[in-house]
């Protein structure tokens, strides 16, 4: 692929890994599994996880993209042989799963958006509930879908430089002001404190040994990253030897968790405040669509204002992450198939449309894709990631690293983490995952 196009700085890569890394999985996930997996506790597990796992694995991803110059489907291949292409197509297969899925939940976000601009927010959570039922159900679902997608589809098609870097540059930065100006606002709650008392301080150890907390912070960890399903590694195959690539994994893994955060500062004294705490921990879209409307309603203009920025975020959050979704398909047909990047776009966002449709119509279905595509595959995409870069082929990170001038503690750090600890560490997660999630249908 010698004629790809490269970022036009490295600030441009990190701000559109960032983007990847940030979408409704911090605005939406990180709040419902807080207060499911018992606060601190889950936050501790949480933050291990993304240090002590996900970093060295997010770098290793970086190294497979860069080193290679390969779409998410050849870099294995290029890198270690055609045994390895099985893990190509895993990454092609998680990514679009997570997106068929996920053009749902944006189509959902915008119609609340819309709704919250031109009429209003529901006046209880009666009216809340029967507001998400037309949101989630109905013409306006499909509508949402097939909009999210096209736009997606349009970033992308414009390429690197003149679509995503273009796009996130201006998204990223706004999505900060905006999510600093509502963490502020909602520490002048009343309900503030005790939110943040409940939900993010509140110690409870024996949620340590939940295996539910440990999916759910294994899940929220590599969702949130992003590592694992090939977003990075495609961005990074257009990446050159010049950018460090720790320094900027660092800087992508802590604004990612500081959405996460910030994101749970401006939900939690919501939930507090209006006794919505139930809904929240019982429900996985309580929190968005239910529960923050159905607070913010209670303050009147105020609120609304507060729900229009909210849900706007949201949606450019949700935007950021699906144009990196869509890269993979795209790049890997251009790599295997020699398409012209249009084509590509248009026949992936066509597919992807039809694979999200069964989500659209069930919400107990778009559940399961989460927890499948936006769990269990993702978190083994890390884990063949962490052999393939640790074991198989060591001295690509070795060499890549050193190419840009990383010093020898932190590659002899990075690499004792990839080979010894984030294996293991994977598949336990993984393992647990797995039981936990079988566990929980075979209950219902």
């Amino acid at each position: 692929m010698s004629t790809r196009e490269h970022w036009k700085s490295g600030l441009g890569f990190v701000l559109a890994a960032t983007g990847s890394a940030v979408g409704l999985g911090n605005l939406w996930g990180f709040a419902y599994r807080a207060s499911q997996g018992g606060g601190a506790a889950f936050l501790l597990l949480y933050l291990l996880i993304v240090l002590v796992v996900c970093l060295p694995i997010l770098v290793a991803e970086m190294v497979l993209g860069r080193s290679t110059g390969k779409s998410p489907i050849s870099a294995p291949v290029q890198a270690a042989g055609r045994r390895w292409q099985p893990m190509g197509w895993l990454f092609v297969l998680a990514a679009c799963g997570i997106l068929a899925f996920y053009a749902v939940l944006m189509g959902w976000t915008a119609h609340t958006f819309i709704h919250s601009i031109f009429f209003g927010l529901p006046n209880n959570l009666t009216e809340a509930k029967a507001f998400f039922g037309t949101v989630s159900s109905g013409n306006s679902v499909l509508l949402g879908q097939l909009l999210s997608l096209v736009i997606t589809a349009i970033i992308v098609s414009a390429g690197i430089r003149k679509g995503i870097e273009r796009l996130t540059r201006w998204c990223i930065p706004l999505l900060f002001i905006l999510l600093l100006f509502l963490a502020c606002w909602a520490t002048t709650l009343s309900g503030a404190w005790e939110g943040y008392r409940t939900f993010l301080l509140r110690w409870d150890a024996s949620q340590l040994l939940n295996p539910t907390t440990v999916r759910n912070a294994f899940t929220q960890a590599f969702f949130s990253i992003g590592t694992g399903i090939g977003c990075i590694l495609a961005y990074s195959a257009y990446l050159d030897k010049r950018n460090h690539l720790p320094r900027q994994a660092v800087a992508i893994v802590s604004m990612d968790s500081a959405v996460g955060v910030l994101a749970g500062m401006v939900t939690f004294p919501v939930v507090m405040s209006f006794g919505l705490k139930d809904m929240v921990s019982g429900s996985t879209v309580g929190t968005l669509f239910i529960s923050l409307p159905t607070g913010l309603a209670a303050l009147g203009v105020t609120g609304q204002f507060v729900a229009v920025l909210f849900f706007g975020l949201a949606y450019v959050a949700a935007l950021t992450s699906s144009i990196s979704l869509l890269e993979v398909p795209v790049a890997s047909m251009v790599d295997r198939l020699g398409l012209k990047r249009n084509y590509a776009v248009w026949i992936s966002t066509s597919l992807i449309f039809i694979a999200g449709l069964p989500a659209a119509f069930d919400l107990g279905f778009l559940e399961k894709m989460d927890a499948v595509f936006g769990g269990v595959l993702l978190i083994f995409g890390g884990f063949l990631l962490s052999l393939l870069l640790g074991w198989v082929v060591p001295r690509r990170f070795d060499e890549d690293l050193s190419g840009c001038a990383t010093p020898y503690p932190v590659r002899r750090f990075l690499k004792f983490m990839l080979r010894w600890i984030s294996p293991p560490v994977v598949a336990f997660g993984l393992m647990i995952s797995v039981i936990d999630l079988i566990q929980n249908w075979s209950a219902t």
